[in-house]
């Protein structure tokens, strides 16, 4: 074969390289812009129904976010969100002091404790329960967990915030345990051996070098397994009820034993009603979905201002 014959094969392969990258560069690209432009059209879509529901008569910017009083009816209503707001972050709150400290435990003992075959079973068996559908969560909050509660004694109503929030911190643990036990797997072994020759027990060196080491990515899962507390739907529609009611800042335990509406709630009972399309009532369910929007994308704001300010970076 001539140098020249070489030569041309060459080209040709380069060529026929370049087309392909540039193939894969565009569907890349095609895919990036697809989840923008989804974004994109679900904001627009909340913040035009959310400014019609403003523009009736039953609603106000000043009224929906300052008042304490939901009232929903088909043929109007009051719409004071704070009721729903407390009630959503009042179920988010209980659920991380659920799932928090149970789920950085199981990820110690998965990254630190567990050998790896028994890492290589635990791991996929807690997984499972992210995969578990929510209907199911509130199925077993309503029927199983509230009986249960009252009878070792604790007064809960039939539909209950403590249930609801107990319930939705088991549905994050999988998300906490396994986020939190990859980035203390991603630790390098030398600061576990440096702490092992400083005289360090395997539990300070777990808590005293690996979770501050990783505390990043273990607050990272935190606001991820938060935000998605914040927007479960099925489990508060179940076992919360759909009854809102203003915080009692006077007795916060009564917040818990009684009935509630979340957000997301609100927001089924809003298009699950008799109201009509047009409806303030039906409206309200855009105005709810921009404010539960809002309030995600300001805490995974703070979950990647968290992650940046603290990262460790490792030669």
């Amino acid at each position: 074969m001539s140098e020249r014959s070489i030569d041309v094969d060459l080209t040709r392969a380069s060529s026929g390289q370049v087309v392909k990258e540039r193939i894969y560069k565009w569907l890349l690209f095609a895919c990036a812009a697809l989840t923008v432009f989804v974004t994109a059209a679900i904001i627009y879509t909340l913040a035009t129904d959310a400014i019609a529901f403003f523009m009736t008569e039953d609603a106000s910017v000043a009224g929906f976010f300052t008042g304490t009083e939901w009232i929903a009816r088909s043929d109007g209503g009051t719409f004071g969100v704070w009721p729903l707001v407390t009630a959503t972050l009042t179920i988010t709150f209980v659920s991380a002091l659920v799932a928090v400290p149970t789920g950085v435990a199981a990820a110690v003992y998965l990254s630190e404790y567990a050998s790896d075959r028994m890492r290589s079973i635990l791991k996929p068996s807690l997984e499972i329960l992210a995969g578990i559908p929510t209907v199911v969560y509130g199925y077993l909050a309503l029927v199983y967990l509230t009986p249960a509660l009252q009878w070792i004694g604790i007064p809960v109503s039939t539909f209950n915030l403590l249930s609801a929030s107990i319930m939705v911190g088991i549905m994050i643990i999988p998300m906490v345990s396994s986020l939190s036990e990859d980035a203390m797997s991603s630790v390098p072994d030398s600061l576990r051996q440096a702490g092992y020759g400083m005289g360090a027990t395997k539990y300070e060196v777990s808590t005293g070098i690996v979770i501050p080491a990783a505390i990043s990515g273990i607050f990272s899962s935190f606001i991820l397994a938060l935000s998605r507390a914040i927007g479960e739907t099925m489990i508060v529609v179940m076992a919360a009820g759909l009854r809102p009611r203003m915080f009692n800042f006077a007795n916060p335990l009564d917040n818990l034993l009684s009935s509630g509406q979340p957000m997301t709630a609100g927001m089924v009972s809003a298009v699950t009603s008799d109201a009509t399309g047009g409806s303030a009532t039906y409206l309200s369910m855009f105005a709810l979905g921009l404010t539960l929007f809002v309030i995600t994308f300001m805490m995974n704001l703070a979950s990647d201002y968290v992650a940046s300010r603290y990262q460790e970076e490792y030669q």
